[in-house]
């Protein structure tokens, strides 16, 4: 199975190294020195890693062939793949590959269908489901203990509790610059306290 672990940014000084955007839980198995990945477009790869290190929070790699920033440039926005196999499991306890993720029905504690995962978003702070509902808007939950309360593969389904505001009508009446003052005070309370949870 075939997984997009990162897609590369701009060049980062005058040997070759690019900034890259991670999209994998595990950098350091899927991007690390000696890693071969495949690329989209298909043209600009396979790319060997070569090297990588952290700078100022960010995943800089530089790949085989690759020796200056003309060609580094040239790799901007290219997406990198890895092949993984389908049956591995990630190594920490409740920790899952996206692809594992994608799909699942999204149901509250009672049953109630909220919607489908169909995309997973890694932020620097914390995974966000990307879930479509029946009408076809889409809404996002914050993948956090406090939230996503169960991942029931065996039955492909996460069950979700969310704060008053998340998945609800109130959560647009508060996106919404006619929103009266109380209504937003609400909904960043909700927000507050999110990402408190997810800090600790």
């Amino acid at each position: 199975m075939q997984l997009v672990v990162g897609r590369i940014g701009r060049a980062h000084g005058i040997k070759g190294e690019v900034t890259v955007e991670v999209r994998t839980d595990e950098p350091e198995l899927r991007l690390g020195p000696g890693a071969v990945l495949t690329t989209d477009p298909a043209s600009a790869g396979p790319l060997t890693i070569a090297s990588g290190r952290v700078h100022s929070g960010r995943l800089l790699l530089r790949f085989e062939g690759v020796a200056d920033r003309t060609g580094a440039e040239a790799l901007r926005n290219t997406l990198l793949i890895a092949d993984v196999d389908p049956e591995e499991l990630p190594e920490g306890e409740d920790e899952y590959y996206d692809h594992q993720l994608m799909d699942l029905d999204v149901v509250l504690a009672d049953g109630t269908e909220v919607g489908r995962i169909t995309e997973i978003s890694h932020l620097a702070s914390q995974d966000l489901f990307i879930v479509e509902r029946e009408d076809g808007t889409e809404v996002m939950i914050p993948f956090v203990e406090e939230i996503v309360t169960e991942i029931d593969l065996e039955n492909q389904r996460a069950v979700i509790d969310p704060p008053p505001g998340l998945i609800d009508d109130r959560a647009e009446i508060a996106s919404s610059r006619d929103a009266d003052e109380a209504d937003e005070g609400g909904a960043d309370d909700s927000d507050d306290d999110a990402d408190e949870k997810d800090a600790r």
